[in-house]
């Protein structure tokens, strides 16, 4: 899970200050103010650690894949060629980590978080070049490791309080840092006890490996949807696997529960139960077309309908939401999702209950253990907000389980302000205008009103 964030000189962001990460992360803020591009990045660090080529800084994206950022230039802020990016992450892993030098016993370091500050410039041809990386095992003590790649000097690798020991015969220089994240394996073997720099890469990829993506443009329901026997990693970023995810998780068995202590439900019929619950529809259900056929429908019943129809013959909220909802509880556990207006299209008390739902999938348990999800949601809906405030207030939530943002637009760039809320789910400093001018439209109102009163 992703405690913190800070990011500099990205897009519309000079510099986004420390951002504390939540189990449910909500963003609000005017359009164009660059919540997005915060996800577009994390986005990016995940297609260039899954990237084949180990040389190149950061993969900013092409017509395959996850996210096209343009080139490296344009990701910077006010396409400034002299500054560089700066990110620094801090997330808790889920198991412990530990660290002894074979070489000195005392020498032991463990932790359940890592830090990584990467610096990523400009470098030949105006591609990325990572000047700088660091990582902290935050534990007592802490341990730190830092490569350093200026330009025309020799990289050094230095590391506190653990002490790198160089092994015998092998003199030769060290590599620049491979990607954004990584020390190369020709570097680590020029130390006899540099092992674990390795396996803090590797958390790096777990890490990214389990974030996922819902943009806020979804498929449109079909009729019949293929299904061959495939697992999904996730619902695509328009939602165009969800029924896949549905069929792939209740063929596996998997059995959900909205909290500790709640009752356990097969996976598609928990799914149903919370369109239900969301006020949607009244039944939902998947069914193969034909005996021994690879192609399946949806049917669902609406509230007073008499009969099951198929999913592009309801509203268009349903198949909107579903995949929001399928990928909040069918991602894996310690998962990280972001998403991007869930949203959209639907009816403001079904935007308020989508709230529950979200508070459901960091709480929720699977097969008796947490899933300890995280969702990280953009959103312009005051109703889900309000619902939140809500169940804050009632305990059904903890405010430190929440972190809520506001992003605006400023000539110095973007800005993050963090909204404080209290235990009784009163926000202490709302920004101006978060949701409009609601009291200037009233003023308005009520004085054009008076005008023609007297005009009549």
């Amino acid at each position: 899970m992703l405690t913190r964030l800070r990011i500099k000189n990205f897009k519309a962001w000079k510099d986004t200050g420390e951002i504390r990460l939540a189990p449910l992360t909500v963003l609000f803020g005017a359009n164009s103010a660059g919540k997005s591009s915060l996800g577009h990045l994390l986005l990016a660090l995940k297609q260039t650690a899954a990237s084949a080529d180990r040389k190149r800084a950061l993969h900013t994206g092409d017509d395959s894949s996850l996210i096209d950022l343009g080139t490296f230039v344009e990701t910077l802020h006010a396409h400034d060629k002299k500054a560089a990016l700066e990110l620094s992450f801090e997330w808790s892993t889920p198991h412990r980590i530990e660290v002894q030098n074979p070489l000195d016993q005392t020498q032991k370091y463990q932790g359940d978080r890592l830090s990584l500050m990467s610096v990523i410039a400009v470098g030949t041809n105006e591609q990325p070049v990572v000047r700088r990386l660091r990582y902290e095992l935050l534990g007592a003590p802490k341990l730190s490791a830092t490569l350093e790649h200026e330009s025309g000097k020799p990289v050094k690798l230095e590391t506190d309080p653990y002490k790198l020991v160089r092994a015998v015969g092998r003199k030769w220089p060290l590599d620049p840092p491979e990607k954004f994240y990584r020390v190369s394996d020709h570097s680590l073997a020029r130390f006899q006890n540099a092992d674990f720099l390795a396996t803090f890469a590797l958390e790096v990829e777990r890490t990214l490996s389990v974030l996922s993506y819902l943009g806020p443009l979804r498929d449109h329901p079909h009729r019949t949807y293929g299904w061959a026997g495939n697992t999904p990693e996730t619902v695509g970023p328009k939602g165009e696997y969800a029924i896949a995810c549905i069929l792939a998780a209740q063929s596996a068995g998997r059995k959900l529960n909205r909290g500790k202590r709640k009752r356990q439900q097969a996976f598609m019929p928990f799914i149903a139960q919370w369109l239900v619950d969301l006020g949607v529809i009244d039944s939902f259900t998947v069914k193969a077309t034909a005996p021994g056929r690879k192609d399946y429908e949806v049917r669902v019943k609406t509230r007073g309908g008499l009969t099951e129809v198929a999913l592009p013959d309801v509203g268009f909220g349903v198949s909107q939401v579903l995949p929001a909802l399928v990928q909040a509880f069918f991602c894996p556990p310690e998962s990280i999702v972001w998403m991007e207006q869930p949203e959209i299209h639907l009816h403001p008390q079904v935007q308020a209950e989508l709230a529950d739902a979200f508070i459901s999938a960091v709480q929720a348990y699977e097969h008796g253990r947490p899933r300890n999800v995280q969702l990280i949601v953009e959103t312009h809906s005051e109703h889900f907000l309000n619902r939140l405030q809500r169940r804050i207030a009632e305990e059904a939530l903890r405010a430190e389980d929440v972190a809520i943002y506001f992003a605006r637009p400023t000539t110095r760039g973007a800005e993050l302000e963090e909204l404080k809320v209290n235990e009784l789910g009163d926000i202490t400093n709302w920004p101006d205008n978060f949701f409009g001018d609601d009291m200037g439209d009233i003023v308005a109102r009520m004085e054009a009103a008076s005008k023609r009163r007297v005009g009549r």
